[in-house]
């Protein structure tokens, strides 16, 4: 009997959580991805990284060798590696991994690691919440069913931003720190979002004016695409109750038939369950 477990042993272990040594094996990786999490931020505090910066550091290569090597496991153990490495979960374990490396030519790249923290997204594996993702379903659907109107919306925004932009470009001038149209432009897109550094602000009356029309334009258009997904978010919702509540005819697709229906009441076919 052989001590190590088989390839398609280790597979199973590293990409499934159905028993107890996979479950153990995503635990630990949980709790290392934690770890390694915590030591980036803690290493980012000055006092902390004078007192126990070389401990930090031998921690982080740790981390990234731990990880490194989990990596190139996966990859020897998918059955479709290219499938992996540019996968979702492919790309997020590479980049936990890279910054380290980066770190040896750009400095303070290391920090980069906290993307790290996008690994937590195995735990809807561990817990089985990927079965019980229909409201995550039904928002993607709606921004999916939206996409068409906010793109005509950014769009509407991006040309406010122009407009503006240059006419305060001509109203200020150079000396009021409106010195050319693209810094203008920031300027209008911190007014309509009613930010408001204050680093760039109009002197003259008449572009005090302007400015003002466009802070109320702002918080107009704030609320537009909040009521774009809500009622594809609505509509969406409503799509998937009447998939769930009422049986759909597959020979004339009507849908609108109580759950005891047994045949359809337009083509007469017989129902589905």
């Amino acid at each position: 009997m052989s001590l190590f477990p088989s390839k398609s042993r280790l597979a199973h272990i590293v990409f499934e959580s159905d028993d107890k040594a996979s479950k153990r094996f995503d635990v630990l990786l949980l709790v290392l991805i934690l770890l390694s999490v915590l030591v980036v931020i803690l290493d980012s505090v000055s006092e902390y990284h004078d007192r126990f910066g070389s401990l930090f550091y031998a921690a982080e290569w740790f981390f990234t060798g731990a990880f490194t090597l989990e990596y190139l496991i996966r990859i020897w153990l998918s059955s479709r590696k290219t499938g992996y490495i540019v996968s979702f979960y492919g790309m997020v374990d590479l980049l936990a991994i890279l910054p380290s490396y980066f770190s040896l030519f750009f400095f303070q790249s290391q920090y980069l690691a906290v993307v790290r923290a996008l690994r937590f997204l195995r735990i809807l594996r561990i817990l089985k919440l990927t079965e019980h993702l229909n409201e995550a379903q039904i928002l993607m659907s709606a921004l999916k069913q939206s996409r068409l109107k906010i793109q005509i919306f950014l769009g509407s925004v991006l040309t406010i931003v122009l407009v503006m932009g240059s006419f305060m470009y001509i109203i200020e001038g150079p000396e009021s720190g409106f010195s050319s149209i693209p810094k203008s432009m920031y300027w209008a897109i911190v007014t309509l979002t009613t930010v408001g550094y204050g680093d760039i602000a109009p002197q003259s009356n008449f572009g005090q004016f302007v400015a003002s029309i466009i802070m109320l334009l702002g918080y107009a258009i704030i609320a537009v695409p909040t009521g774009i997904v809500s009622s594809e978010l609505t509509a969406a919702k409503n799509r998937n109750e009447a998939a769930r509540h009422h049986k759909i005819c597959h020979n004339c697709t009507l849908q609108n038939h109580d759950l005891d229906a047994k045949f359809c009441k337009s083509c007469g076919a017989q129902l589905d369950g």
